[in-house]
């Protein structure tokens, strides 16, 4: 600890400029785990003003949410009802957000083999296997566009960023007259072959 005027007590800093302890800060925190929303069933409790914009940002009151361990908790009580529309859930209430197209992005993708597995993973490091459990849809409402979205937990998807996406067209094969991927057993259609 150093000293500070009057006998105070500071906390010694090392390392860098404040991005760097950001940077730390960020790698420290636990894997993601979501909360089991699916138990829950509260009565609705209302709206709340939290909107996830186009690019996985959390903003609150129109302000972006910058703390990245609070983003990671508000997605872990994160839930899609039937109705189309998103829940912050607890066991005990219920708020309505907004989100403008879906509340994830794919920022990285892995390919693991021995069987083949591709993993994305999430703006918010959630690890998601291309399986039946977490299947590839394509968006094709305007054509000629790849719109790749994967499916995280029940209800909630990711949309691949531009890069994942073409690492994801990069591992495509030719099987009769479309393109598809390969992963845990299972072959993805991702388009017809050109």
């Amino acid at each position: 600890m150093a000293r500070s005027k009057q006998g105070e007590t500071k906390a010694a800093t090392k390392g860098g400029p404040p991005q760097d302890l950001a940077e730390r800060i960020a790698g420290s925190l636990p894997p993601f785990r979501p909360a089991p929303v699916a138990l829950w069933n509260p009565p609705l409790s209302g709206s709340i003003d939290i909107r996830i914009d186009r690019e996985g940002r959390w903003h609150h009151e129109g302000e972006p949410i910058l703390r990245e361990g609070l983003v990671r908790l508000f997605a872990s009580v994160l839930r899609r009802e039937a109705d189309g529309s998103y829940v912050l859930v607890t066991p005990v209430e219920k708020y309505v957000i907004e989100v403008v197209d879906v509340p994830f992005l794919a920022v990285d993708l892995r390919a693991a083999a021995d069987p083949p597995v591709l993993v994305f993973v999430t703006n918010l490091g959630e690890e998601v296997p291309l399986d039946s459990e977490h299947p590839l849809r394509i968006d094709d409402a305007d054509k000629g566009a790849f719109m790749p979205y994967v499916t995280v937990r029940p209800g909630l998807e990711a949309r691949l960023t531009r890069a994942v996406a073409e690492d994801l067209a990069g591992h495509a094969v030719a099987k009769g007259d479309r393109l598809v991927v390969e992963s845990a057993g299972q072959f993805f259609v991702i388009g017809p072959l050109p």
